[in-house]
């Protein structure tokens, strides 16, 4: 997928079409807008991000936020802020999918980058 050139978009109704684990949508010079659909069971996996804050906004299904020692529930709704440094990890701990748009600050994927599973984005690590 190329990444769209438009600066306004319906990202909440994107990202609850989406099924792919991870597509970038737009890439900036210190920005990046990413959907991500995590399957029942599954995780983004932990991870340290050193010089980049994320924030993951929720659109549906549910699952767990794991950020540094915190852990909490997450829903349709919520926002989770990752500050640059931090460990994280998401767990879809209910039924259906759990579907999320995420920024990075700055970039954090190549532009264009679509893993339509986790293991093919682990793959492309």
């Amino acid at each position: 997928m190329s990444e769209t050139q438009k600066l306004t978009l319906p990202v909440v109704r994107m990202a609850r079409d989406n099924d792919e684990f991870r597509k970038v949508i737009w890439t900036g010079g210190n920005a990046q807008l990413v959907l991500m659909a995590i399957p029942e069971g599954g995780e983004i996996g932990g991870e340290v991000h050193e010089g980049h804050d994320q924030l993951l906004y929720f659109v549906a299904g549910s699952g767990v936020a794991k950020i540094g020692e915190t852990e909490l529930d997450v829903a349709d709704g919520d926002v989770s802020i990752v500050p640059s440094g931090t460990f994280h990890n998401f767990r879809n701990t209910g039924s259906g999918m759990l579907k999320l748009f995420t920024t990075y600050s700055p970039p954090e994927h190549e532009a264009g980058t679509e893993h339509a599973t986790k293991a093919e984005a682990d793959a492309d690590e």
